[in-house]
């Protein structure tokens, strides 16, 4: 049985990790390399950089921090934010790298998922969705957040992953930042319709939230709760394994 994967999220802004609450306030907190090297040191199985503005400004830090983290973590890393092109992916992975998360240029222009995972494989490419509920359904939003597309989640995700994505990155814009707990109906909504692995971000506060998490989600993805120590990597995994999960157990844990 393959272990659980517990995702430690860093949302970057220039040279800085910041995080807000449902992508609104942001507050920085310190430095990408120091918390990368926290997070893994203490179990996380992957790390999630995106750059938060890249896609607004047309520009992305993401080269910089990958060459500055990836001499002291030894986990695998999916950098995303401003990824337009195969050129753009390709880069990411010389830089360190194991997946790239497209999000924006991919809804403009589908076909992108299809060349990059052409070019990587789909193993390398991941289609992040910024998700906002819509009544009983969810529409995708680009530009962390801020524009709709008027795309229906569900339906995008099953074209992403027809097209080669091989991993749905769902992000709930209503729970990020909260700490309520993650948006559980959106990944059951995915899951049912995807055959590939479905991580969930957005809201997961608490060890039990991850554990419910688990139950819809072939992953989860924590940012605010490990950024405020409202939680640990450790805590969490061990909730899983009480409640039947296999997980990685750190170096740092077994110490």
């Amino acid at each position: 049985m393959l272990a659980y994967r517990v995702i430690a999220r860093l949302d970057v802004k220039g040279e800085n990790v910041i995080k807000g609450v449902q992508f609104e306030g942001l507050r920085v907190l310190g430095k990408p390399g120091a918390f990368a090297r926290k997070y893994a040191n203490q179990g996380a199985d992957e790390l999630l950089y995106l750059d938060t503005v890249a896609s607004l400004y047309g520009r992305s830090n993401l080269t910089t921090i990958l060459g500055e983290t990836a001499d002291g973590v030894f986990i695998p890393i999916t950098a995303g934010g401003g990824v337009r092109s195969e050129a753009d992916v390709r880069a990411l992975l010389r830089a360190g790298a194991d997946k790239v998360a497209i999000n924006t240029a991919a809804l403009a222009d589908p076909s992108l998922i299809d060349r990059c995972a052409a070019m990587a494989g789909s193993q390398a490419i991941v289609c992040s969705i910024e998700a906002k509920a819509r009544g009983a359904n969810w529409e995708a939003f680009t530009k962390q957040g801020r524009q709709p597309t008027g795309r229906c989640v569900v339906k995008w995700a099953i074209e992403a992953a027809g097209r080669g994505a091989g991993e749905i990155l769902l992000t709930a814009i209503d729970r990020d930042g909260t700490l309520r707990g993650g948006d559980l109906g959106l990944a059951r909504a995915i899951r049912e319709h995807v055959g590939c692995p479905v991580v969930l971000a957005g809201g997961i506060g608490t060890p039990a939230h991850a554990v419910e998490a688990a139950t819809v989600a072939s992953a989860i993805c924590i940012g605010t709760a490990l950024h405020f120590e409202k939680t640990s990597i450790g805590e969490v995994k061990s909730a899983l394994a009480a409640n039947g999960r296999e997980v990685r157990v750190s170096q740092e844990q077994l110490a």
